[in-house]
């Protein structure tokens, strides 16, 4: 592609990822830059493309529950959380149970499997059309925030695209929960499927802890711009850009006028990257509610400013 906005037909896109090649694939969360999770070379030149450290896992993302089925041992509390929230933001780390389909380099070595079916129906065809999983981190540089849009995925990482779809802005913006089921439930990331959510499904979720490996997104300084990042900011220094949230905040780069916590985790990568691209001397950000939604919200900022371990 070399970084032009070309866009693909789903078949051209499934004979790319067939013969090795890699896609910019939309889903309900973020861009994807897709490989087929059984290739390693095709894995390794998503790494490549990134910059991303080996050691993190990607997400094999699969048409439907029979297709995980292949891929993951599902146990009754995997089966009830893929029926109530898939297809959707929701991954699940279970142990592997096909180490060919989704190849070690993409599982990081780890005896686990990260999965889910993604709701975007041009996600789904993809897969479909290929008939096997493929790994589709988010198509950003590693480190950088996601790409919530076509321009902006094709920006990160469309020079290493062979094929790209163009699904329109993603309608979650922020990254998949993550959810292990190894032996208690396990919080690996919050995200757009709440803890309370969970919880009603499957009962009390621990912490990530030991298990917090075997979860992508989970390195200290992650999603940042090149601007510092201050969190909890009343008000913005001189020379700083203003992420507020809530009414009568000022700026081009309100989360959400109206305080909708939706609203701003679709926004938040957004204008990240927006207010990154004015080469701010640092980035502000207005307090944002810890409830609900707002808990992945606020993990993805410590991330960005490298507060999160």
């Amino acid at each position: 592609m070399s970084g032009t906005a070309a866009t693909s037909t789903v078949a051209e896109a499934a004979r790319a990822l067939n013969a090795g090649g890699l896609v910019l694939m939309p889903t309900e969360t973020v861009y994807g830059l897709a490989a087929d999770a059984a290739n390693p070379r095709a894995v390794a030149a998503v790494y490549e493309a990134k910059g991303r450290p080996s050691f993190n896992p990607l997400i094999a993302h699969v048409a439907d529950l029979a297709m995980a089925r292949g891929i993951a041992r599902f146990d009754a509390r995997a089966e009830a959380l893929a029926a109530r929230f898939w297809p959707g933001p929701l991954t699940l780390v279970l142990p592997i149970a096909d180490e060919v389909a989704v190849c070690d380099l993409a599982r990081a070595g780890l005896d686990t499997v990260a999965v889910r079916a993604p709701g975007h129906p041009l996600a789904h065809a993809l897969i479909e059309a290929l008939g096997r999983p493929v790994v589709a981190p988010s198509a950003n540089r590693s480190g950088r925030p996601s790409p919530t849009t076509f321009a902006d995925a094709v920006e990160e990482t469309g020079a290493a695209a062979a094929a790209a779809l163009d699904g329109g802005p993603c309608a979650v913006g922020l990254e998949s929960t993550v959810v292990a089921l190894l032996d208690q439930p396990r919080l690996l990331r919050p995200g757009a499927v709440t803890r309370a959510e969970i919880e009603a499904v499957v009962g009390p979720l621990d912490e990530a802890d030991d298990d917090a490996r075997r979860s992508p997104g989970r390195l200290a300084r992650h999603y940042a711009p090149n601007a510092p990042v201050r969190l909890e900011a009343e008000t913005p220094n001189p020379g700083e850009a203003w992420l507020a949230f809530g009414p009568g905040g000022h700026g081009p780069w309100n989360l959400s006028p109206s305080g909708d916590l939706a609203e701003a985790a679709a926004n938040l990568f957004a204008f990240l990257r927006a207010a990154d691209r004015t080469a701010p001397a640092g980035i502000a950000v207005a307090p944002i509610p810890h409830e609900g939604l707002g808990e992945a919200i606020n993990d993805r900022l410590k991330r960005a400013a490298g507060f999160v371990g």
